[in-house]
């Protein structure tokens, strides 16, 4: 007895409800990536805790301290308030050469560096001078410090330090500035006079991913050099100059005070100044160009369009051979093709994307392949479809690597799809399909 179940508009619906029950597999394998991600992050995280982590560098900065005299809330009497006065360098250059390797921790690796940074600059007197007297407070010059603030002091590997020519010796610090650790000198300002103070610092910093610079001067130039192919400019200020190579990079930034969002001085106690200290530092980070979970997730986006694609190429296939092909086969058509992201995601964490996603495409093809053929009752049936969905698995590939032009990609094969279907079922008498054999017209060639 023929049913509605039987026409050509229930069977279009019923492709596409499998199509989106597809979905939920999809998304615990996008869940899935996700948590290898965070795996990576922490392996990460645990390399460059015993390593040295992400590093930012700013220095040498004059911290002075100051006494006042205020009222004391409710009464006559006055009490001495202590505080810290910052004053930054007219000048200041750093140049910062890195040796580049990778860390693994486990089956992840992370690339690390050891910077060899060099940090001149000088220290104006009529500049604390000025300050000092805009100030209702008392400067203690003769117990002013110099500090070298750093993101992660464990990865300071070595350093030195000269100041005026003489050499000198930091000491570690517990005072912080913001989110940054501090190592320190003291400093005579009553008897350096009306001499600049000019200094020059030499160390060798450990770190992981991301060297950055804080521009603690009224001008700030930094150079930037590493045997690293791929860097991703990142923080308040592009470089100015760059010249990246296959074997490695070299920039340069300028920075003014006029470009940044707090003054040549402050009181230490501004948290507002210590937030945007951080905001503006600049640099690099080893960036490693689409990573393979970057790539898992990029392949995942497209995951049900490509599902949706291989069921309407058996959906043709049983139009235009006159087929039955049962929801049930559809079903499994489409559990092979999640697994596709299932096996990428474990093949390539262990032999890389490129050979993993051929071995990954290659199966699920000649499953899928073979199970057509059987399904259809005809090789050339499989065969067809197994090319079919290689030349899907080929697109993909290209739209994963092709990160600018993905979008563009995408909408041109889409719209080929669209267009192939038009023509191939351009004689189809939709209407005709799924009704008994004795009530079909005729199609006309």
């Amino acid at each position: 007895m023929f049913t509605w179940t039987q026409t050509i508009t229930a069977k279009v619906l019923g492709v596409g409800l499998l199509a989106l029950l597809m979905l939920i597999p999809l998304g615990q394998i996008n869940g899935l990536v996700a948590e290898r991600q965070a795996l990576r992050d922490d392996a990460t995280a645990r390399i460059a805790q015993g390593w040295g982590g992400a590093q930012t560098i700013g220095g040498l900065v004059l911290a002075i301290p100051t006494q006042e005299q205020v009222a004391v809330a409710g009464t006559t009497t006055t009490a001495t308030r202590m505080s810290t006065e910052i004053v930054l360098a007219d000048t200041l250059s750093t140049t910062a050469n890195l040796t580049v390797d990778k860390r693994k921790y486990g089956m992840y690796e992370a690339p690390i560096y050891v910077a060899e940074v060099h940090i001149s600059g000088r220290i104006l007197p009529e500049d604390v001078r000025t300050f000092e007297k805009a100030s209702n407070a008392t400067w203690l010059g003769n117990k002013a410090e110099l500090r070298l603030l750093l993101r992660d002091a464990q990865g300071l590997k070595d350093i030195s330090v000269t100041i005026d020519g003489k050499p000198r010796r930091f000491a570690s610090s517990t005072d912080r500035m913001g989110e940054f650790s501090v190592v320190s000198l003291p400093v005579d300002l009553a008897a350096q006079g009306d001499t600049p103070v000019n200094f020059t610092v030499v160390a060798h910093i450990a770190g992981t991913e991301s060297l950055r610079v804080l521009p603690l001067a009224r001008s700030n130039t930094v150079d930037i050099k590493a045997p690293w192919p791929d860097p991703s400019f990142a923080g308040a200020l592009l470089p100015t100059s760059r010249d990246v190579r296959s074997d490695g990079f070299a920039a340069t930034w300028h920075m003014l005070d006029l470009n940044r969002d707090y003054g040549q001085h402050w009181d230490a106690g501004n948290d507002k100044v210590d937030t945007r200290l951080a905001a503006s530092a600049f640099g690099v980070d080893l960036y490693q160009p689409a990573s393979v979970y970057q790539q898992n997730e990029r392949a995942g986006k497209y995951g049900l369009l490509f599902i949706a694609l291989t069921f309407v190429a058996f959906f043709l296939f049983e139009v235009l051979k006159r087929l039955r092909v049962h929801p049930v086969q559809y079903l499994l058509v489409g559990g092979a093709m999640a697994t596709f992201y299932v096996l990428l995601l474990a093949l390539s964490e262990q032999i890389g994307f490129g050979w993993a996603y051929l071995s990954a495409a290659s199966a699920v093809v000649l499953i899928v392949g073979g199970y057509a053929a059987a399904v259809l009752d005809t090789w050339r049936a499989g065969a067809m479809l197994g090319g079919v969905l290689a030349l899907v698995y080929a697109i993909l590939y290209g739209l994963i690597g092709a990160e600018q032009y993905a979008l563009l990609i995408g909408a041109i094969v889409l719209l080929a799809v669209v267009a192939t279907l038009m023509y191939l079922t351009r004689r189809t008498d939709w209407y005709a399909y799924g009704l008994p054999t004795s009530t079909r017209t005729t199609e006309t060639p």
